[in-house]
């Protein structure tokens, strides 16, 4: 039988095997010492019990606080980048990095985010906590709202394939689950959307705000949020409730999330040259990115109008961009035609008047 124990870092419970003297924390990489092994404990009554050694940590990149000062106007900021092109695979993207890399540049010019701030997964790593497999994926989640303070900005971003599951636990209105992918997915699982909820939504303290940027297909509810913002193409909208039947809580502990996703539930987000005419980039990330530049986020609804705008305008000009779902492309053998069908979505934990809210990171 496990004992449970505490991590010493970060307070998460873990079970401690039988006569170990030692547990290293799978998320903050802490290891936690204990006083004595727990089948010696029976025979050290009317002793004097061992004091604990003190906690020891072993180096993380999310455990580092950002060096100097952050900015006090609007809170701390802090950001987890993902682009995964799962190279030298069949479903290799050739956009996700250049998202990235884009989203980065971005934050830190255009919004003033701290590039100490920034932590970016994309296998262009050479640091093994910086690649983006499930494990860092996940404590790279955690590190984004562990400890944070009314005033915070956090952003999220992901750029790579998304997918589908068989919902176990009846909280979704389709009945599927909606997924990222790791790198290593095929070997570790996808990250479901009930867990990435419960990690950096449910969380989420009053004060703070979190932006959710996802780049693939099947995301329109990958963050699990209780409203959608359904929107035609004359820009009128009514905010959906996709709170579960089961009564389960999926918003925050009070705090705000606003999630862009590249394209609703049941359609495909393309990666391709078509937008930029340089480079591939996922067509999410560039109208995102368009809107901003171009001065057409002023509020949310002008933003999602602006990124659906430029989708549909370059539609014609695509012959079919690589999706980026793995469901997808297995489905049809990795070929695909026609131009582009995708809408970005908005969504959130709570509805708002998308035209009056002014759109702010």
């Amino acid at each position: 039988m496990f004992l449970l124990v505490d991590c010493s870092n970060c307070r998460t419970p873990l079970q401690l095997p039988p006569g170990a003297t030692s547990i290293c924390c799978a998320l903050c990489r802490g290891v936690t010492r204990v006083a004595q092994p727990r089948a010696a404990a029976a025979s050290s009554v009317g002793l004097h019990q061992r004091p604990a050694l003190p906690p020891y940590t072993v180096p993380s990149p999310y455990n580092r606080v950002p060096a100097g000062t952050l900015p006090s106007a609007h809170g701390r900021k802090r950001a987890l980048i993902c682009g995964v092109s799962y190279k030298n695979t069949k479903q290799e993207l050739k956009g996700c990095i250049n998202d990235a890399k884009c989203m980065k540049y971005l934050l830190i010019n255009k919004f003033s985010f701290p590039e100490s701030s920034i932590v970016m997964l994309t296998e262009e790593e050479t640091d093994p906590y910086k690649r983006p497999t499930k494990q860092n994926m996940r404590m790279a989640l955690y590190w984004l709202v562990k400890g944070c303070q009314p005033g915070d900005s956090l952003v999220f971003h992901f750029s790579g394939h998304g997918s589908q599951q068989k919902d176990y636990n009846g909280d979704e209105i389709d009945g599927y689950d909606e997924t990222l992918c790791p790198m290593d997915y095929a070997s570790q699982g996808m990250i479901v959307d009930d867990e990435i909820n419960a990690t950096i939504v449910k969380p989420l303290p009053a004060g703070v705000k979190l932006h959710a940027i996802i780049d693939a297909c099947h995301s329109g509810t990958v963050l699990d949020l209780p409203f959608l913002c359904r929107m035609d193409r004359s820009g009128k909208y009514a905010w959906e409730d996709h709170r579960p039947r089961t009564g389960v809580w999926k918003g925050t502990n009070g705090g705000e999330v606003i999630s862009f996703s590249g394209c609703d539930d049941n359609q495909t987000s393309a990666d391709t040259s078509a937008m930029s005419k340089i480079t591939s980039t996922g067509a999410m990330t560039y109208s995102f990115i368009q809107a901003i530049e171009r001065g057409h986020a002023t509020t949310y609804g002008n933003m999602l109008n602006s990124m659906r705008s430029t989708i549909r305008n370059t539609a014609n000009d695509l012959g079919g961009g690589i999706v980026t779902s793995l469901l997808t492309m297995l489905l049809s053998g990795g070929s695909l035609s026609g131009g582009m069908r995708q809408e970005p979505q908005l969504t959130a934990n709570v509805p708002f008047d998308v035209y009056s809210k002014t759109f702010s990171i």
